[in-house]
C-alpha cells in the first residue's frame, strides 16, 4: 500500500497544520511524530487524550505511522463511559499533551506528553491495508458505546473518494473548529488535508470571527456542523466582512446532520456560495457527497461516492433503510461479534438505520433515522424531517424537532419541540400546526407543540432525541 500520508514521507516544506500562532509544515510533522513513533512501536493501542491542539495532531499521527491503533478520548466523556472505552480498548499508552489533567482511571497507563519537535532519518514501512489505524466510540444510544474499528484502507478509500468528489488538491487550505475525537473532525478534517498534501488550520474553538479571518486569509474551504452554519447564517446578512469571505471559499462543507433549508437560503443570498451535504457515519465513514461543480440542493446529500454501492431496504411510499457496502466501511465492532453480525445483512449489506428516499437524479435526501425519525401516524409513514424544515420557515421559529409518541387512535401522534425565535412572543401553537398543514398536507401537521429555550445536542451539533420528552 502506497503511504497514507505521502507527503510526510516526502518532507514536504509546505504548512500542514496551524492552531493560532503554532503551524508545523509536513516536514516538521514528520520529525515530531517520526520520532515519537518510535517510542510506540508495540504498544498494543495507544489513547490520544484529545483536546482541539497540535499536540493530539502529532499523537494521532504518530501511532498511524507506527502502524498502532488509535483511541481517540473525549476529554468531556463522563467517568462511566470513559471507564467503559478504555477497559474495552485496553490501550497501554496514553498521549496528552503537557499540562493536561487526566482522570484517574488512566492512572494505569504509560504517559507520554506529546512532542511538537522531532528528528527521524526516515519513516517506518506503511502497515498493510487493513491493519487498524483507529477505534471510534459510536454513541451508546441502546448500550454502551461500541467501538468501531476503522482500518487504514476505509480511511485511503473514503478520502480518495472525496478528492475527485470536492477537487481536493494540495492547494487547498481547510478551515474547522470541530472536535478532533470524532471522524468528521479527525478524519476528514485533519487526516484529509495530511493526506492531500495541504493544510488545516483549526480554530481551536468555533466563531464566527475565527472563520471569517481564516477563511479572509487564503483558506479555500470550510467543515462544519449545521449549528456552526446556524450561527453563521444568522450573521452573515449583517456582517459584510463574514459574507466576503464565504463568497470567496471555493467549498462550503456541512455534515453530521442535515442543514435546514432556511440557512442554506440565507448564506447563499448573502454570498452567492451555496452549502453543499455529505453523508457517513462512523463505521462507514464517507458514503454520499453533493460535489463541488454540481448543483446544491437543500436538504440532498449527493450522490453515493465512487466505490460505494447503495441499495433502500423495505422501501415504501419510497422511503427506505439505507443499505451500503464498499472499501470504505469498517472491519467491525471491538470485542462485539454479536453487534457485528447484527450490524450485517446475510448477503453482505451494512445497515445504516438511516432512511431516506432517492430522486431520479441519483440525490440522496434522508429522512432521519429509523429508530427515531420515522412516524407511523393515521396509516402513513412520514419522516420527521421534511415537518422540521416546514417549521423552520415559520419566522416564529428558531429552532424545531419532531418526534412521534404513542396515541391511542393514531398509532402515534407528531409532537414539535419549538424553540421560538422570540423566547417572549412565542408563536401560537394554533398557528404552526396550521402552517405545517399549509405546507405540507393536514396528515403531518404536529398535534402538539412544546416550547423550549434550546433543544439537547451533543458535541457534533446533533439533536438528541431520545433527551426529549415532557
Amino acid at each position: 500500500m502506497s503511504p497514507l500520508f505521502p507527503s510526510l514521507y516526502a518532507a514536504e516544506p509546505r504548512e500542514a497544520i496551524r492552531f493560532g500562532d503554532l503551524s508545523l509544515t509536513h516536514a516538521e510533522l514528520a520529525g515530531a511524530a517520526g520520532s515519537l513513533a518510535g517510542r510506540l512501536a508495540g504498544a498494543g493501542r495507544v489513547a490520544v487524550w484529545a483536546t482541539p491542539t497540535p499536540r493530539t495532531v502529532v499523537g494521532v499521527v504518530a501511532a498511524l505511522v507506527a502502524g498502532v491503533p488509535v483511541v481517540p478520548l473525549n476529554p468531556k466523556t463522563g467517568e462511566r463511559e470513559l471507564a467503559h472505552i478504555v477497559r474495552d480498548s485496553e490501550p497501554t499508552v496514553v498521549l496528552a499533551s503537557p499540562g493536561d489533567q487526566l482522570p484517574p482511571l488512566l492512572g494505569g497507563l504509560t504517559r507520554i506528553d506529546v512532542p511538537l519537535a522531532g528528528t527521524v532519518t526516515e519513516l517506518p514501512a506503511e502497515p498493510a491495508d487493513e491493519t487498524p489505524a483507529l477505534i471510534v466510540y459510536t454513541s451508546g444510544t441502546t448500550g454502551p458505546p461500541k467501538g468501531a474499528v476503522l482500518p487504514r484502507r476505509a480511511i485511503a478509500a473514503t478520502l480518495d473518494a472525496l478528492q475527485g468528489a470536492w477537487g481536493w488538491t494540495a492547494d487547498d487550505v481547510l478551515v474547522h473548529g470541530l472536535p478532533l475525537f470524532h471522524v468528521h473532525g479527525l478524519i476528514l478534517g485533519v487526516l484529509g488535508p495530511l493526506r492531500r498534501g495541504g493544510s488545516v488550520r483549526h480554530l481551536g474553538r468555533f466563531s464566527v470571527e475565527g472563520v471569517t479571518r481564516e477563511l479572509s486569509a487564503g483558506a479555500t474551504m470550510l467543515f462544519g456542523v449545521p449549528t456552526m452554519y446556524h450561527r453563521l447564517a444568522e450573521a452573515v446578512d449583517e456582517d459584510r466582512e463574514l459574507a466576503r469571505a464565504l463568497a470567496g471559499a471555493r467549498l462550503l462543507v456541512s455534515g453530521s446532520a442535515a442543514l435546514t433549508a432556511p440557512d442554506h437560503r440565507r448564506i447563499a443570498r448573502a454570498t452567492g456560495r451555496a452549502v453543499i451535504e455529505r453523508y457517513g457515519m462512523t463505521e462507514t465513514l464517507m458514503l454520499c457527497a453533493a460535489t463541488a461543480d454540481g448543483e446544491a440542493r437543500p436538504g440532498t446529500v449527493g450522490g453515493p461516492l465512487p466505490g460505494v454501492d447503495l441499495r433502500l431496504a423495505d422501501e415504501s411510499d419510497g422511503i427506505g433503510e439505507i443499505q451500503v457496502r464498499g472499501p470504505n466501511l469498517f472491519s467491525g465492532y471491538l470485542n462485539r461479534p454479536d453487534a457485528t453480525a447484527a450490524a450485517f445483512t446475510e448477503d453482505g449489506w451494512f445497515r445504516t438505520g438511516d432512511l431516506a428516499s432517492v430522486d431520479e437524479d441519483g440525490q440522496v435526501r434522508i429522512v432521519g433515522r429509523k429508530a427515531t425519525d420515522l412516524i407511523k401516524s393515521g396509516g402513513y409513514k412520514i419522516g420527521a424531517g421534511e415537518i422540521e424544515n416546514a417549521l423552520l420557515d415559520h419566522p416564529g421559529v428558531r429552532e424545531a424537532a419532531v418526534t412521534g409518541e404513542p396515541d391511542p387512535d393514531l398509532g402515534e401522534r407528531i409532537v414539535a419541540w419549538v424553540v421560538p425565535a422570540d423566547r417572549q412572543s412565542p408563536p401560537a401553537e394554533a398557528d404552526l400546526i396550521q402552517h405545517v398543514a399549509s405546507q405540507l398536507s393536514p396528515h403531518k401537521r404536529p398535534r402538539v407543540v412544546h416550547y423550549l429555550p434550546e433543544l439537547p445536542r451533543n458535541d457534533m451539533g446533533k439533536i438528541m432525541k431520545r433527551a426529549l420528552h415532557v
